[in-house]
């Protein structure tokens, strides 16, 4: 009859979760017993997505001195600060190596060995190699967790979701997607994490129609083509002769904004400036609500420029025309009427403008007249962002990288804001390494790789798939497969999980946007009334209290650190003053 605290999830995010409640246990828990259940069918630490056993052609997608897992002095939490190694010093790599994907798999089982090392001796974890399939249970009593081939449940005083990347089910157009490759023997990859698809389905030399152009179709790209033993020498891609011919699209038509190849130097933006915690207390105190576009995007959107703008006049006083001085203050005034015009006159180059709403939109009205123009015309993009990524005479860019850290912090506090948003952050903030997009540029030379435009369109008619792009009007291209590179939507309606499904049912709130509504304060799950469980909590992407992610870069606020640490707090408050069953 000890105390019981059940953790749905053992990746990151529980990890996390875990190594919060150690660092908490001894202020706020003492020597007192627990257990800790921990159910993932996935190993402990890296959980599904970065487990060990995957491809090591897969890499991270961020510098491994941009990778930990640990709190430093700017992560604003009540809790107390334990610093750790990032990957790059446990590992004993350059930082600025893109490691594999199984390494991140081992760092990840080292921080959860080092957490459970760090609990005080009354507690101790149990890893449940299952999934777990629902809760249930009274608010005011112990809770019910029921594991897949397990006949009875595991009894919690304290439950806690932190499932990560869901399964979604098909929406209305995957499914008569399916249903148009069943019908007619097509092959159609619905979204889905990259690694955990059938790609054997894909025959060599084969058109295969790709929809999405961000880090899903880099890591499709790579276990198609050197995944089927194809080999990159410099600038030159080697078939084996197994690799399928991709036709790749999106919306943008391009993929993600390399990562930046160079290091800040000299003064940094003082961020938050415009969008801090002030405006985002504004915006949850009005009675009505706020309108991401209307009321949150011209915060960000100063915000971002401020950051843009002092880096420009600091480090390249040169293109400007006004005193920083000056322009600072009228900057700090102006709107979204009169700001365009006062840039206008201090920075005479409009390339050193930033221009949120082309950088968005990079393909607006470019047309080519016949599909090898457009070819040329993507790869000639794609060398222009490579060189300017990685030259330090454009660090207004790092600049507004730093900004949008800085904003995503922010508006982790206003809940669900749409999709929009995390896709744009993405695009600028969380693109590809540089020589992914090197390899891009060998397979497209080598007739591996073709782009398909902006606007991309699929239709299913007549036997076979069909894509278009608004680049070379009228141009279409046919094939029998069809691959749509993206995960699918974290939402609690359609997802795969029955564990979520039920809790739905059972009343638990979801956003417009379907995701689990939480307490921001602790994350406790909220029902329709607005009403938090006092015994079930939930953390990660698949609710409205989403941060970047569940592992940050160094000295950036971390608002996963700092969520995870709210919820540790708020768990083990609950748990000590619970009456000691042994005693009644």
């Amino acid at each position: 009859m000890r105390p019981s605290l059940v953790i749905v999830g053992a990746g990151p995010r529980g990890t996390g979760l875990l190594e919060r409640i150690a660092a908490n246990a001894t202020e706020l828990y003492g020597d007192q017993d627990l257990d800790i259940h921990l159910v993932d069918p996935y190993p402990p630490g890296a959980g599904r997505i970065w487990r060990e056993a995957q491809s090591p052609l897969l890499w991270m997608n961020s510098q491994a001195q941009d990778v930990t897992m640990f709190t430093d002095t700017t992560v604003d939490m009540a809790g107390p600060v334990l610093e750790g190694p990032t990957l790059h010093e446990w590992a004993g790599l350059d930082g600025r190596t893109f490691a594999d994907r199984p390494r991140q798999g081992a760092y990840m089982r080292w921080v959860y060995e080092r957490a459970v090392a760090a609990l005080p001796p009354g507690i101790r974890v149990r890893h449940h190699a299952r999934r777990a399939l629902r809760v249930g249970g009274p608010a005011e009593g112990r809770q019910q967790v029921w594991l897949e081939g397990r006949p009875r449940p595991l009894l919690a005083d304290l439950v806690v979701l932190t499932l990560g990347h869901l399964d979604a089910e098909l929406d209305d157009e995957q499914r008569a997607l399916s249903a148009h490759a069943r019908e007619h023997g097509l092959v159609h990859l619905p979204p889905d994490f990259t690694a955990d698809s059938d790609l054997s389905v894909l025959a060599p030399g084969e058109p295969v129609l790709v929809r999405g152009f961000g880090l899903a179709f880099v890591d499709l790209m790579v276990l198609l083509t050197e995944g089927r033993g194809g080999r990159h020498d410099g600038e030159t891609y080697h078939p084996s002769g197994r690799e399928p011919i991709l036709y790749v699209g999106s919306r943008r038509g391009v993929p993600y904004h390399s990562k930046i190849g160079y290091d800040w130097e000299g003064e940094r933006p003082p961020l938050p400036r415009f969008f801090g915690p002030a405006e985002v207390d504004a915006l949850l105190a009005r009675p009505d609500g706020f309108d991401f576009r209307e009321d949150v995007w011209p915060l960000v959107e100063k915000e971002l420029g401020f950051a843009h703008y002092h880096r420009l006049f600091a480090a390249h006083p040169e293109r400007t025309r006004a005193a920083w001085t000056d322009f600072e203050e009228k900057y700090a005034a102006g709107d979204a009427a009169g700001i365009p015009a006062l840039v206008a006159a201090a920075v005479p180059d409009p390339a050193d403008r930033l221009d949120l709403t082309a950088l968005d939109h990079p393909l607006e009205g470019v047309r080519y007249a016949a599909p090898e123009e457009l070819q040329s015309g993507l790869r000639e993009y794609i060398e222009r962002d490579l060189s300017r990524r990685h030259d330090a005479t454009y660090s207004p860019d790092l600049a507004v990288f730093l900004g949008l850290l800085s904003v995503y912090g922010q508006l982790v506090r206003l809940g669900d804001i749409g999709s929009w948003w995390h896709g744009f952050f993405s695009y600028l903030a969380s693109g590809p390494p540089g020589p992914r997009l090197r390899q891009m540029l060998a397979l497209s030379r080598a007739g591996i790789l073709r782009f398909v435009g902006a606007g991309m369109t699929v239709t299913a008619e007549h036997g076979v798939f069909r894509a278009s792009g608004a680049g070379v009007p009228g141009a279409t291209v046919e094939a029998r497969a069809l691959v749509e590179a993206r995960l699918p939507h974290p939402t609690v309606a359609r997802s795969r999980d029955p564990l979520l499904r039920e809790l739905h049912a059972d009343g638990a709130a979801t956003t417009p946007e379907g995701l689990l509504a939480v307490d921001p304060a602790d994350g406790r799950i909220l029902d329709a009334s607005g009403t938090p469980h006092p015994r079930r909590f939930a953390l990660g992407p698949h609710t409205d209290a989403r941060g970047s992610g569940a592992f940050t870069r160094p000295r950036t606020g971390g608002p996963a650190f700092r969520q995870n640490d709210a919820t540790a707090r708020a768990a083990l408050d609950f748990l000590r003053a619970l009456p000691r069953r042994a005693a009644a």
